[in-house]
């Protein structure tokens, strides 16, 4: 019990790390957006409502992956999607940003579209990026982000953000970054090329 407790303090530590950084660098509002790490059969995932940037360890939730519980009313509004992640994948750590850039591209894709980055290390990290519809903690979002990552590590909600997957939340921030960073590079890209083609 008592090695169980170590673990579960290092890991609200370890989202308290990451959350100060999304927001830091304006990946998400304090107040939206979640963090989960999975341990087992069992994740932690920010609460809901919880301020990103000032996480402790009252600000996460401990629940089941396999099973649903009356804790999960007090989780994020996207634990039913976390959860569902963790099920089909081999993830171990998710995170979910409201990125400006990537909601951008998303609009512009569609809710069944792809972002194509235009940078090399977008190209090469992330490939395509696929953009997937359904309402927050909705089934249809389970579905639709347990499908894409089957075959990516980062995925983009239509007009909602980001979902990042990985082995550790260092892994999934730097998929998150990618995702923005490529979103970006595109979006103001194309706005430059069709002021040069006005002219």
């Amino acid at each position: 019990m008592a090695f169980f407790v170590y673990i579960s303090h290092k890991m609200w530590q370890e989202i308290s790390k990451y959350g100060r950084k999304l927001v830091e660098h304006g990946l998400v509002e304090s107040n939206f957006g979640n963090i989960s790490i999975r341990a087992g059969d069992r994740m932690l995932i920010t609460r809901t409502g919880a301020a990103l940037d000032e996480i402790t360890s009252n600000s996460v939730v401990e629940i089941d992956i396999q099973e649903t519980s009356s804790l999960d009313i007090i989780a994020s509004s996207e634990a039913v999607v976390h959860r569902e992640i963790y099920r089909q994948t081999s993830s171990l750590a998710i995170i979910h940003a409201h990125s400006t850039y990537a909601v951008v591209e998303s609009l512009l894709a569609g809710p069944k579209g792809r972002v194509s980055p235009i940078d090399s290390e977008g190209q090469y990290f992330l490939g395509e990026i696929p953009v997937v519809g359904g309402g927050i903690g909705s089934h249809e979002l389970v579905r639709n982000l347990a499908n894409a990552f089957s075959r990516h590590r980062g995925a983009i909600v239509y007009s909602h953000g980001t979902f990042a997957v990985g082995r550790t939340l260092g892994d999934a921030y730097i998929v998150t970054t990618q995702l923005e960073h490529s979103c970006k590079i595109k979006y103001l890209y194309e706005l430059a090329a069709a002021k040069k083609e006005k002219k």
